[in-house]
């Protein structure tokens, strides 16, 4: 008998999940976008097999966690994260989304060859 191992790739669900935080975040609904992180987080700790995209995914994670926390934490009265993000701190979160679906993408790609 035989076993073979099957290369477990990244799920769809956290693929477009990992897409839609920088969508998200670019088109002014960066609260939102906690829930596709939550998703790409919980989705690549489920997956052992996926260590080169945990930097990529805890990066994505910081961002939004440190963006919320910035956000509540600080003495501006901003109505929402979206408005209380500068643009370069919009173009960092969504430089680093785009990065962390980018490393998904080719994560799930190596692991289908």
């Amino acid at each position: 008998m035989t076993t073979t191992a099957t290369a477990r790739k990244t799920s769809l669900a956290v693929l477009v999940a990992a897409w839609a935080v920088p969508v998200f975040v670019a088109g002014q609904f960066a609260l939102l976008a906690g829930i596709p992180v939550i998703v790409v987080l919980v989705g690549t700790l489920r997956e052992p097999r996926l260590h080169a995209v945990r930097w990529w995914t805890a990066a994505v994670t910081a961002v939004y966690a440190g963006s919320v926390a910035f956000w509540l934490l600080g003495p501006g009265d901003a109505p929402s994260l979206s408005k209380f993000l500068s643009p370069v701190a919009t173009g960092v979160f969504t430089a680093v989304g785009v990065a962390a679906a980018v490393a998904h993408h080719i994560a799930r790609r190596r692991s289908a060859e």
